[in-house]
C-alpha cells in the first residue's frame, strides 16, 4: 500500500466514524425522547416508580448476552448504563444518599448501579442513610454490607433489624486501594489514614513497607482522603476517584493484600422489586433457644435445592447471648420455591422478617 491509500484509507476510516457517531447521537435522542413519553404517560396515571430495579437489571442482561465484542461486557454495560442514567433523569432526577465523603468506594458503587446522572447525597454516617430514605429525603441509599477479605459491616446488618426499608438491589465491586500522599517517597509517611476495613485489607503490605507507622481508623476513605489533603506526613489509603477529587497524588497503588477484593453494597428504598429470574431474597431470623434450631432452620433449603448463599448472626441485644441471623437465598419471594422454604423456616423461629427481594449484582467491576 503506498501513503496515499494509507492516507485515503484513513480518511474513510474516519469519515465512517463521523457517520456512525452521528447515527449514535440520533438514537440516543430518539431514546431520550422516548422516555420523555414514559414520563407523561406515568405522571397521567399518577404513578411514581420512574426507577425500576428490575426493568434496569433486566436491560443490563440483555446488553450482556447480545456483546459480541470488541468491547468487553463491563464497558459496554458501563455505557448503557450512562445512557440509560441520562434518560432516567429527564423523567425523574433521582436522589441518592451514599456513606460520604466524596471519593468513597460507596459513591463509586452509586455510580456503577445508577450511573452518574443522578445527584449523589454524601453522609457521615451508615444510619443517616437509613434515615434520609425512610424521611424521603432521598430515593435510594446505597450502604457496603460485606467485603470478601474482612465479612460482613456489622453496622448494616444493626439498621436493617429496626428499619422500614426494604433491599431493592446490590452491587459488587472489585476494589482496589491505592496509597494517597502529598508525599513523595514512603519514608516521609508518618500516619495512615483509613477506614478500619481497609487498614485491615492492606495489613500485610502495611507491615511490610510502613513497620510502626501509626494507623488511624476513620469513618470512610473518602474522609480519610479529605483530611490528608490538608496535612504532611500523612498518607490515606482510597481510590482512584478519591485521588482524583482530592488531587491526592498516588505513592503506592493496588496495595490490598487479596488481588479479588470485593466490596458488596446494598440498594435500600421503599419499592418492593417484582422478579427478573436471577434474583436473591435476603431474610432476618430470630431463633428459639432449643437444641438443634438452627439445623432446623437451614433444613428446608437443602431439602427444596434453594441454596443458602450467606448466613450471620448478630447479637440480638434482646438478652445475653441471644443472636438474629442473616440469611440470602438464591431466588425471588414470588417464586413458589422460595415462598415453601420461608414458610418452613417461619414456622419454626420466633420471627422472620423479610428484607427485601431483589436483582442479583451484574459482575464486579474494578474501582481502580
Amino acid at each position: 500500500m503506498t501513503e496515499q491509500s494509507d492516507d485515503q484509507a484513513l480518511g474513510q476510516a474516519r469519515e465512517r466514524i463521523d457517520a456512525l457517531d452521528e447515527q449514535i447521537q440520533a438514537l440516543i435522542a430518539e431514546r431520550a425522547g422516548v422516555a420523555l413519553d414514559v414520563a407523561r404517560i406515568k405522571l397521567a396515571q399518577q404513578r411514581t416508580d420512574f426507577y425500576r430495579p428490575e426493568r434496569e437489571a433486566d436491560v443490563l442482561r440483555r446488553v450482556a448476552e447480545r456483546n459480541e465484542g470488541p468491547l468487553d461486557n463491563d464497558t459496554i454495560m458501563r455505557l448503557m448504563r450512562e445512557v440509560m442514567s441520562a434518560c432516567l433523569a429527564l423523567e425523574s432526577p433521582l436522589k441518592v444518599a451514599y456513606l460520604g465523603p466524596e471519593g468513597t468506594y460507596t459513591q463509586a458503587a452509586v455510580y456503577k448501579h445508577f450511573g452518574h446522572s443522578v445527584k449523589a447525597l454524601p453522609l457521615p454516617a451508615i444510619d443517616e442513610i437509613f434515615r434520609e430514605v425512610e424521611a424521603g429525603n432521598a430515593d435510594f441509599g446505597v450502604v457496603p454490607v460485606e467485603n470478601s477479605t474482612e465479612g460482613v459491616v456489622s453496622h448494616t446488618l444493626d439498621q436493617l433489624v429496626g428499619s422500614t426499608l426494604s433491599i431493592c438491589g446490590e452491587v459488587a465491586l472489585a476494589v482496589h486501594h491505592h496509597l494517597l500522599s502529598r508525599e513523595n517517597d514512603l519514608g516521609s509517611v508518618k500516619r495512615v489514614v483509613a477506614h478500619a476495613q481497609s487498614l485491615a485489607q492492606c495489613r500485610k503490605w502495611l507491615d511490610r513497607r510502613l513497620p510502626g507507622v501509626v494507623r488511624e481508623a476513620v469513618s470512610s476513605n473518602g474522609e480519610a482522603a479529605r483530611r490528608v489533603a490538608g496535612e504532611s506526613h500523612a498518607a490515606a489509603i482510597a481510590g482512584r476517584a478519591a485521588s482524583e477529587f482530592y488531587e491526592l497524588p498516588m505513592l503506592a497503588s493496588n496495595i490490598e493484600d487479596e488481588p479479588n477484593n470485593t466490596t458488596r453494597f446494598l440498594v435500600l428504598g421503599k419499592q418492593q422489586v417484582p422478579a427478573t429470574g436471577n434474583d436473591m431474597t435476603s431474610i432476618l431470623v430470630a431463633i428459639r433457644n432449643q437444641p438443634g434450631m438452627l439445623h432446623r432452620l437451614l433444613t428446608p433449603g437443602a431439602e427444596a435445592g434453594v441454596d443458602l448463599t450467606r448466613i450471620e448472626s448478630r447479637p440480638s441485644r434482646r438478652q445475653a447471648w441471644d443472636y438474629n441471623f442473616f440469611i440470602d437465598l438464591e431466588g425471588h419471594i414470588d417464586e413458589e420455591r422460595v415462598r415453601r422454604v420461608l414458610d418452613a423456616i417461619e414456622s419454626q423461629a420466633a420471627m422472620l422478617k423479610v428484607l427485601g427481594a431483589y436483582p442479583r449484582a451484574i459482575g464486579p467491576e474494578s474501582n481502580s
